[in-house]
């Protein structure tokens, strides 16, 4: 199998209807009802956390209206008249908790990597997937399935660099990640600690002062040591965010001990490079 591939995975082409008949017949079968107990969840499933008061209110609302979207599963492998779960895996566990007997599902004939390119769309799509649970999706993508970073790219609709800036997460301390994954520390937060020694004890000090992803950066930017070591001047990040409010452009103002810097604007296109050389030389 190709792993080569562009826009809608055939996983997903079957999961929202895209794909031909005449491509594939049984791709997608009707929708069926079977028992609660024979679903499973889904072990290329990339999602680990489920908010228990979002279940809560799910399992509340499925009691009421019952399930209005079927759950998208596949046939097991190993046990005949068996499912695995491709997508609602949150339906299914709210399901049991109100009480469901039988659940309406869509049969799909899909592969593991599909199965895997299905779970993590829909998650993201949804944003249900903390940046470590992403992470772990794209990781398996490109170990287990050869996805290079570009055919993930294409795969999930999102940039490289963001594909390649989420992967570099795991390299993170373990309790680093853990605040990640708890919500405590944002990816834009943690993203400047990658390649930190001490990131663990910065990460700390960002959490308990509710440092902004935009201060993380301006304190790490020139110097991979610990946060105390480069002391904040608020009147200084101040007038950065004063001066980036009225250019529009990212500015970083590098104060030294002396008192002496620079003030740096950057520019992405021949557009703001005139837009900055017209304030300058304007008289």
């Amino acid at each position: 199998m190709s792993t080569k591939k562009k826009g809608l995975g055939r996983g997903l082409s079957a999961l929202f209807g895209d794909e031909k008949p005449k491509d594939k017949p049984q791709e997608i079968k009707q929708t069926n009802t079977v028992l609660i107990g024979d679903l499973s969840r889904n072990p290329y499933q990339p999602r680990q956390n489920f908010s228990e008061e979002k279940l809560a209110e799910l399992a509340s609302s499925i009691k009421k209206n019952g399930i209005i979207q079927p759950i998208a599963v596949r046939p097991k492998k190993t046990e005949v008249g068996k499912y695995e779960i491709v997508a609602g895996e949150r339906r299914w566990i709210a399901a049991q908790r109100a009480g469901l007997h039988e659940i309406p599902v869509t049969i799909l004939d899909l592969s593991d990597v599909e199965s895997l390119e299905v779970a993590i769309v829909e998650n993201i799509q949804r944003d249900d997937l903390n940046p470590i649970e992403e992470a772990r999706g794209y990781k398996r993508l490109n170990e287990e399935f050869k996805y290079d970073h570009e055919s993930i790219s294409k795969l999930m609709s999102k940039s490289r660099s963001h594909i390649s800036n989420t992967l570099r997460l795991l390299s993170l301390p373990t309790d680093v990640i853990a605040m990640l994954e708890e919500g405590s520390l944002t990816s834009g937060q943690a993203r400047p600690l990658i390649g930190i020694s001490n990131a663990s004890s910065i990460a700390e000090e960002i959490v308990a002062k509710n440092y902004s992803a935009r201060k993380v950066e301006y304190l790490t930017r020139n110097k991979k040591g610990n946060i105390k070591d480069k002391q904040i001047d608020a009147n200084i990040l101040k007038a950065q965010e004063r001066i980036e409010k009225i250019l529009g452009l990212k500015v970083n103002i590098l104060n030294r001990k002396s008192n002496s810097g620079k003030i740096v604007i950057e520019y992405k296109d021949l557009e703001q490079f005139e837009l900055i050389s017209d304030l300058l030389t304007k008289r």
